[in-house]
């Protein structure tokens, strides 16, 4: 840890630090900078986020051109905790002149691809809390009087190494691709969050046969994206299931995101949290809408009058080896039923096998020794989703993310970004979070009153 000594120049101390620049801490900048805007420079409170992506990108290799969200445009990065923000997706639409369009269109579900320039328009909004091509490595306590306070965080850059100062730090590293264990991913072994710009790779050439591994809703758009893309080639959905599964998204299933549903499942015992992620997991995992459902069986059926057979589901089987070549890739299909094993010579294979979360404390260091964890090993998140800690420790370490074992099955999704910022922002007030230093201050107050003029620009 690091430690303060007598005559050590102390660096500028801000507020908030927030590592990562998706959906998730854009929410938390604009709920600052609303703050900000509506207070005084003494309460304002200082931010600075740092992104490892050049730009604010999310799911870009996923942006398929048809492919629509699965939440509510409302639960946009504001509406939930702010009705009447001018960051909201409604303003996004005036600002671009869609607003009676999208009216007319009787849909509360975007375009991905849209709401993704909504993400980025917000995110432009308030740029001057970030810092792109920035990538955190490492978060060290300051040890004073035998307590931390503040904490170091170390940001690399082209320039090098920077430590800034923070009382409090906000995490929002998302989600990171999954594949089975054993696989290498490679230049014909993709994973789906790759498609689009390995798709691109391949312009001129030919493919004759792709393989898709998973049962969810990128496996399924994969699939139709593929067969639609490449028009010559053959499309195998393999996965372990009979068909694909349709998810509920009935209205009463739907209150599982309701940010109530957050305390009925913080408080709930281990075992009705167990339960309720049982009955509830066919809102979101492993699960295809059944508008994509119903398309893709129409094809197959259509191509079986036809006799031009493209499209291909090996059901109740599961890829058992991939062996990647200069010029094709194996693929051993296996059946479940009977044991049969078939050998698929692919162009490519990819693997739509979801995500796995960041471990929260992997770039935390020494501060995550002062980090609580339960019996199963796990992280305690308190209610505000400020990491549980030693006495010793008084900074915040706020979770955007990773907390579903305590906060239920929303706490990695859209449904309730809004309200949850909304909460850490309450909580850093609730503690006395002050800026430290003129400096920290004067930051508070720039970024703070540029999204507020930005906020109330033309078009908003």
């Amino acid at each position: 840890m690091s430690q303060v000594l007598p005559g050590d120049t102390a660096p500028t101390v801000h507020d908030l630090i927030g590592i990562g620049f998706g959906p998730s801490n854009v929410a938390m900048a604009i709920a600052l900078a609303e703050h900000n805007a509506g207070v005084g420079a003494q309460e304002a409170v200082s931010a600075l986020f740092f992104e490892q992506q050049p730009r604010f990108g999310w799911h870009r290799g996923m942006l398929i051109d048809d492919a629509t969200m699965q939440v509510s445009f409302l639960k946009d990065l504001v509406t939930l905790r702010n009705p009447t923000s001018d960051f909201s997706f409604l303003c996004y639409l005036k600002s671009k002149g869609r607003l009676v369009d999208f009216i007319n269109h009787k849909n509360l579900f975007p375009l991905r691809v849209e709401f993704h320039d909504y993400f980025e328009w917000a995110a432009a909004k308030v740029g001057g809390m970030v810092s792109y091509g920035h990538e955190v490595v490492g978060v060290t306590p300051v040890v004073h009087d035998g307590t931390v306070e503040h904490l170091d965080v170390t940001v690399r850059s082209d320039e090098g190494l920077v430590v800034h100062r923070a009382r409090n730090v906000v995490i929002g590293t998302g989600l990171r691709p999954l594949v089975p264990e054993g696989v290498e991913r490679g230049d014909r072994v993709w994973h789906n969050s790759e498609l689009l710009s390995k798709v691109e790779e391949l312009q001129g050439a030919s493919p004759s046969r792709f393989v898709v591994v998973g049962a969810g809703q990128s496996a399924a758009e994969n699939v139709a994206y593929l067969h639609r893309r490449f028009p010559e080639a053959e499309v195998c959905a393999v996965f372990s299931r009979y068909g694909y599964s349709p998810a509920d998204d009935s209205s009463f299933a739907n209150r599982i995101f309701d940010p109530g549903a957050v305390d009925a499942y913080f408080e709930a015992p281990g075992s009705v949290k167990q339960r309720l992620m049982d009955y509830h997991g066919n809102t979101n995992y492993s699960v295809v809408d059944i508008d994509l459902i119903d398309d893709l069986y129409r094809q197959m059926y259509q191509e079986k009058v036809l006799g031009t057979e493209r499209l291909r589901f090996l059901n109740v089987s599961r890829l058992q080896a991939v062996e990647e070549g200069p010029d094709t890739v194996h693929a051993t299909v296996k059946s479940l039923v009977t044991g049969e094993e078939t050998v698929l010579d692919a162009d490519v294979v990819v693997f739509a096998t979801g995500y796995s979360p960041v471990d929260p404390l992997g770039l935390l260091g020494e501060a995550a020794d002062l980090c609580l964890r339960d019996e199963e090993g796990r992280v305690r998140v308190e209610r505000d989703y400020r990491i549980a800690t030693d006495p010793e420790l008084r900074c915040g370490l706020y979770l955007q993310g990773g907390t579903e074992h305590t906060h239920g099955i929303t706490s990695a999704l859209l449904s309730n970004t809004a309200i949850r910022v909304g909460e850490i922002l309450d909580s850093l007030l609730d503690r006395g979070v002050k800026a430290a230093s003129d400096e920290a201050r004067l930051v508070a107050d720039r970024t703070g009153g540029t999204a507020g003029q930005a906020a109330h620009g033309p078009g908003s």
